[in-house]
């Protein structure tokens, strides 16, 4: 299965935070016949681990979350309607008349769509307002409470953008839920090339959950890990499209990205500053690799290596990303070139690590 396909099969997925069994299923499926060791833990963070030539070498994490963010129902009205909350960062700009399944616990999906009042009946001074997740509803066709029920969704259903993959011209896509299945279509890759050419440091490829739902999975697996350095792959946000002005100068098809600075001023007070010598070791490969390695530093986002940082007596980690136009909507787009160059420069990084480095500073 190549990189593509797989990256469908993934987007096409619905796993929202704490609903996330049926990617790790996947993932878990996926990785299995490339690794030495495999399991999921108990929140659902799948491990996988290909055991190094030098055995008293470095441990090296690499980790994608397996969750996207999305919504719950939070109440059922008389008439039938369904009103929700948001879980994780989703944008309520966007929500109204929005296409959305519902999951069931039976594993049954139902169609439903965000309801908005009708242009026709929009008085001039509400046409421009953006209404709170608290005014948000969900129509799912039902006329009465009883029919939510018997259809099978209740409080504490999860509701998520409905699905989609599409192709768009320059190799380029458009897919719900590339944050981030692309990096776990990453991660598959790479067990695939070690599978073949076994590394020198131990490698451990993990898909976590619950990052969507402040950053919760990550820092367990470390846990159990204690890995010498972590690597999340995660997408960041482009700033190349018209309504955006300055912005981090990243560019959809101009290549993987480092991070070099993140901090999340809202709810978590979170970021990362990578640690030195192993934000070298990422550019040295970009450079021994021939990939083009563009760098950002962002204020408003974060991954979840803003927490495995603190694990234990700490763990030198930094962000790998590709570049990716309107996050966190149902839409998001991507360059396939971008998912590809990201691969290669992880294959480099991974077979140059450095096998004794202690990451110590000072």
């Amino acid at each position: 299965m190549s990189l593509i396909e797989r990256l469908e099969k993934y987007c096409l997925t619905p796993a929202m935070s704490g609903f996330e069994d049926e990617m790790i299923k996947k993932i878990k499926e996926d990785l299995k016949d490339y690794v030495d060791e495999i399991r999921v833990d108990v929140l659902g963070n799948v491990i996988a681990t290909i055991k190094g030539t030098s055995p008293e070498g470095s441990d090296l994490m690499i980790f994608a979350h397996t969750d996207s963010l999305g919504m719950i129902v939070k109440g059922v009205e008389d008439n039938g309607f369904i009103r929700i909350e948001r879980v994780g960062g989703v944008p309520e700009r966007i929500l109204a008349a929005s296409n959305v399944i519902l999951q069931t616990t039976s594993g049954k999906t139902i169609n439903g769509v965000i309801g908005f009042v009708s242009h026709h009946l929009t008085p001039p001074e509400d046409k421009y307002i953006v209404k709170p997740i608290g005014e948000c509803y969900v129509d799912i066709g039902a006329t009465t409470a009883k029919e939510v029920e018997a259809a099978g969704v209740r409080i504490g259903t999860s509701v998520l953008y409905r699905p989609s993959f599409e192709h768009l011209i320059n190799n380029r896509i458009a897919a719900t839920s590339l944050d981030d299945r692309g990096g776990c279509a990453v991660l598959v890759e790479l067990a695939q090339h070690f599978k073949k050419h076994r590394p020198k440091v131990t490698l451990h490829l993990v898909g976590t959950v619950q990052e969507e739902f402040n950053l919760r999975g990550a820092m367990v697996a470390a846990q159990q890990i204690r890995p010498t350095a972590a690597i999340s792959i995660d997408l960041v946000a482009a700033s190349d499209t018209p309504d955006i002005h300055g912005g981090n100068s990243v560019k959809v098809g101009s290549g993987p990205v480092v991070g070099t600075y993140t901090f999340h001023g809202r709810g978590t007070l979170n970021g990362l500053i990578p640690h030195p010598r192993l934000l070298s070791v990422i550019e040295d490969a970009a450079v021994t690799e021939k990939v083009a390695l563009q760098r950002h530093a962002t204020i408003g986002l974060l991954t979840d290596a803003s927490y495995v940082q603190l694990v234990g007596e700490g763990v030198a980690c930094v962000d790998v990303a590709w570049p990716t136009r309107y996050t966190h909507s149902g839409v998001e787009v991507c360059s396939l070139d971008d998912l590809e160059g990201l691969k290669k420069l992880l294959i480099g990084v991974v077979e140059k690590f450095p096998v004794e480095e202690s990451f110590s500073r000072g």
